[in-house]
């Protein structure tokens, strides 16, 4: 399937999978008439396959060691890129970002490392599910930027268009998006 083949088919199956209107309450706390919730997508196998193939490419000429992101959005994101990527024989590594460390046990702010492993001076790429602000994905970088990773792109698969990309420039943080909100509200 071509990109764009690729491109269109996911976009109707997060249209009939994980777009909906209705009022709602966001993670930034805005309320809002419509709404993204792309685990159902992210848990599809050919919404799954899909996401990791658009994001694969768009990683693929950038020289980067892990992908990972805030749980939950970003752990079968992060899992299906690192499959992928394996299957493309050119390996990145994922991982994720607890909201808060676990009160027991290694007690890690980033998991998915094996022992003796660490970020410190690799290229990692944060990813995300649906970014409105940027502030979850910002919280997930700052995470990582303390294990000693260079931070090379913010990419999320919906921006919501709502404040995501200046907050990023503000940050000196590089931020793309697989689709904007607009290419499902004005369909």
């Amino acid at each position: 399937m071509s990109k764009s083949a690729s491109r269109a088919r996911l976009a109707d199956i997060i249209r009939t999978r994980s777009f909906g209107r209705g009022e709602i309450t966001l993670a930034s706390g805005r309320k809002s008439d419509f709404y993204f919730n792309l685990k159902p997508t992210m848990l599809d196998p050919e919404g799954a396959a899909l996401l990791a193939e658009l994001t694969y490419e768009t990683l693929r000429d950038e020289k980067v060691d892990y992908v990972g992101g805030l749980e939950m959005g970003a752990v079968p994101l992060a899992g299906a890129i690192a499959q992928l990527s394996w299957l493309k024989n050119h390996p990145i590594s994922a991982f994720f970002v607890r909201k808060k460390p676990k009160e027991h046990g290694a007690r890690l702010s980033v998991e998915g490392l094996a022992k003796g492993e660490s970020l410190a001076g690799k290229r990692c790429v944060i990813v995300e599910d649906v970014t409105t602000t940027g502030g979850s994905a910002i919280k997930a970088v700052e995470a990582v930027k303390e294990s000693g990773a260079e931070i090379v792109l913010v990419l999320t698969m919906v921006d919501r268009e709502e404040g995501a990309t200046e907050a990023f420039a503000a940050a000196g943080l590089p931020f793309r998006s697989l689709y904007k909100a607009s290419e499902f509200l004005n369909v």
